[in-house]
C-alpha cells in the first residue's frame, strides 16, 4: 500500500461521500459474502439508497436507529476480501463487520445454530502473506469484541455465542473436505487445529484483520487526526459433523448472526468514546 489517500475504486461504484456518516466515524459497514445476503440485510435499513455495480458488489446505504450503515458483498475468499475491503478503506471506511458462515471444528460442543465471534484468525491462506510475514498474528479489534460481548448479553445469547480463534483457509474442498491428492495432509492439519481448540473454519477473516492492522500502522504515521480502523466478524455455524445444515436451519442461524450484528453496532456506537477497558 503506497498511500492511504482515496483511489478510484474499480470494483464498486462509490465515492468518499458515500462512506461518510456518524460524525467522523463514517458508516458502519457490514460485509456478508453474497450480494443476495447484502440485499436482505439492507431491508432492515431505512431510507435505503443503492449504488449498483456490474460485478454485483452493490452498496446498500441507509440508517438504522439513526446510525448510518452500509452493506456490501465481500465475495468469497481472501483475494476478494482484499479487493473489497481495501477499496472501502481507501474511500474512508473505518468500522467493518464481516457477517458470514463457518463450519465447526469443535462439533461436540459447537453445533449448527451456534454463533462464533473470532478473536483472532489462523492465517492458512496466501493473500495476507503479501502484507505480513506468516509468523505475525492477526486479531479482531478489541473495541468490537467488547461491543459484541455486551450485545450478546443484552440479546440473551450467552450460551449460543462463542468467542475464540478461527481458521481462515483458501480451499473449501481440499482443506476441509479432502479433495485432491493431498487428502491425508489436509486431514492431519484439520485434526491439529481441532486439537488446538480452534473453534471454526471460514475463508475471509484473516485478510480483514490483516488489513486492519496494516492500515492502522500506516494511519499512525500519516493521518493521526482520523479515526483508526476497527473490524470484527460474526459467523453463523452451518456445519458440524454434518457438512451443511438444511436450508431452514441455515436461514435461521444466519438471521441470528445478522441480529447480533445490528445489536453490536448499536452498542458499539453508543460506547465509541469510551475506552474498551
Amino acid at each position: 500500500m503506497q498511500s492511504t489517500s482515496p483511489l478510484q475504486p474499480m470494483h464498486m461504484n462509490l465515492s468518499t461521500q458515500d462512506l461518510q456518516g456518524n460524525g467522523r466515524l463514517g458508516r458502519y459497514v457490514l460485509l456478508p459474502g453474497s450480494d443476495g445476503r447484502a440485499e436482505a440485510i439492507a431491508q432492515r435499513l431505512q431510507n435505503v439508497k443503492v449504488q449498483s455495480h456490474s460485478r454485483r458488489h452493490n452498496f446498500y446505504m441507509g440508517t438504522w436507529q439513526d446510525i448510518e450503515i452500509g452493506v456490501m458483498s465481500s465475495g468469497m475468499g481472501c483475494p476478494s476480501m482484499d479487493i473489497i475491503a481495501t477499496e472501502l478503506l481507501h474511500l474512508g471506511a473505518r468500522r467493518i463487520i464481516r457477517v458470514g458462515t463457518a463450519g465447526s471444528l469443535q462439533p461436540q460442543r459447537l453445533r449448527i445454530g451456534s454463533l462464533v465471534v473470532p478473536t483472532a484468525a489462523v492465517r492458512d491462506e496466501g493473500t495476507s502473506r503479501h502484507y505480513l510475514d506468516p509468523s505475525v498474528p492477526v486479531q479482531a479489534s478489541l473495541e468490537f469484541l467488547d461491543a459484541v460481548r455486551r450485545a450478546a448479553r443484552e440479546q440473551k445469547l450467552e450460551g449460543r455465542v462463542h468467542l475464540g480463534i478461527t481458521h481462515t483457509k483458501d480451499s473449501l474442498y481440499a482443506r476441509e473436505f479432502g479433495e485432491g491428492p493431498m487428502q491425508a495432509e489436509h486431514s492431519r492439519y484439520m485434526q491439529h487445529l481441532q486439537a488446538a481448540g480452534v473453534l471454526a473454519s471460514e475463508m475471509e477473516c484473516a485478510q480483514l484483520f490483516t488489513l486492519t492492522q496494516v492500515w492502522n500502522q500506516k494511519l499512525l504515521q500519516t493521518e493521526k487526526d482520523r479515526p483508526s480502523v476497527r473490524s470484527g466478524a460474526i459467523l453463523a455455524v452451518i456445519g458440524d459433523d454434518q457438512p451443511f445444515a438444511d436450508g431452514e436451519e441455515v436461514k435461521l442461524t444466519i438471521e441470528r448472526a445478522i441480529d447480533l450484528g445490528f445489536a453490536t453496532i448499536a452498542t458499539w456506537f453508543k460506547n465509541e468514546d469510551r475506552p474498551w477497558l
